[in-house]
């Protein structure tokens, strides 16, 4: 099961750095820099977990893989974006992402911002130009998803909380407030537009499989806090110890690693336990979960 999972992921992976690849502008192409810049920041890093998320939802209601390519592209688009940007000196004033110089060191600050911010508007136009759902009206729900995720009732609003909270001690509500909404709200997004490429859910389905999402959004960013108390620079691809150093609240600050760890398979139970209503169907989805969980560099 192991072995089968690494290879589905691997080709799922191969996959979207393939569409990526295909609908980034060329380098070559006026305004070549900023075109670079994009494809620098995009493609060749990453272990494309929101992606796998769409790809294993995808499964769930017999998406195609090529409908399903094109939306987690659009995800991965902007989570890409918010990379670019949490890296400037404004915000986390980072040096190193994905192993490599991050994209305003390697360029500068203004093209590492059109860079954000082109990738944005390239993600709802791949959204608009391609057919991904069976009726337009789901598809529209598409569009509006991942805005509302990158917005500020989703991404920008967890980061803006996460700026306005350091030097604070939040309260676990408080400190899940802002990950629903800083990570986990675009790892929803994956899920569900994943889902949406394929058959009509039912509304009991839909709920279940977006508690399913919020569950492994939470998960996800609770262990990249143990991940960046724990691991090297060299490990992560990213510097290590940033969180501790500028003195953010995190589930490591708040709880500790063992608690912190203990949370986290909390909400992998409750989020396979939404998985039931699915059966088999689901396994993939339990399968990225388990990487999510357990992932350690």
């Amino acid at each position: 099961m192991i072995a089968d999972f690494q290879d589905w992921a691997k080709s799922r992976q191969a996959n979207i750095e393939s569409v990526l690849q295909t609908f980034l502008p060329a380098a070559d192409i006026a305004p070549e820099r900023l075109h670079d810049a994009m494809r620098y920041a995009v493609l060749g890093g990453g272990k494309r977990v929101r992606p796998l998320l769409a790809f294993a939802a995808g499964e769930l209601t017999g998406a195609s893989e090529e409908r399903v390519g094109i939306a987690a592209a659009a995800v991965e688009l902007i989570h890409v974006y918010s990379l670019v940007h949490d890296d400037l000196p404004c915000m986390d004033d980072d040096v190193l992402r994905r192993g490599k110089p991050t994209c305003h060191i390697q360029y500068d600050e203004a093209i590492a911002l059109l860079t954000g911010d082109s990738l944005q508007s390239l993600a709802f136009q791949l959204l608009a130009e391609h057919r991904l759902a069976d009726d337009a009206q789901t598809q529209l729900e598409m569009i509006r998803r991942l805005a509302q995720a990158a917005g500020s009732r989703g991404m920008a609003g967890g980061q803006a909380v996460d700026l306005d909270s350091v030097g604070k001690a939040l309260s676990l509500p408080e400190l899940e407030f802002m990950h629903i909404h800083k990570t986990g709200a675009l790892i929803r997004a994956a899920v569900m537009l994943g889902a949406y490429c394929g058959a009509s859910l039912g509304e009991s389905e839909a709920v279940n499989l977006d508690h399913f999402a919020k569950c492994i959004g939470l998960a996800f960013q609770v262990v990249d806090d143990v991940l960046d108390a724990e691991a090297t620079t060299a490990t992560l691809g990213k510097t290590a110890g940033k969180d501790a150093e500028n003195n953010k609240p995190t589930y490591i600050s708040l709880l500790g690693a063992r608690q912190a760890r203990e949370l986290a398979e909390g909400l992998r139970r409750d989020a396979c336990q939404s998985l039931e209503i699915f059966g088999a169907k689901a396994e993939r989805l339990r399968q990225v979960t388990d990487f999510i969980i357990q992932r350690n560099f």
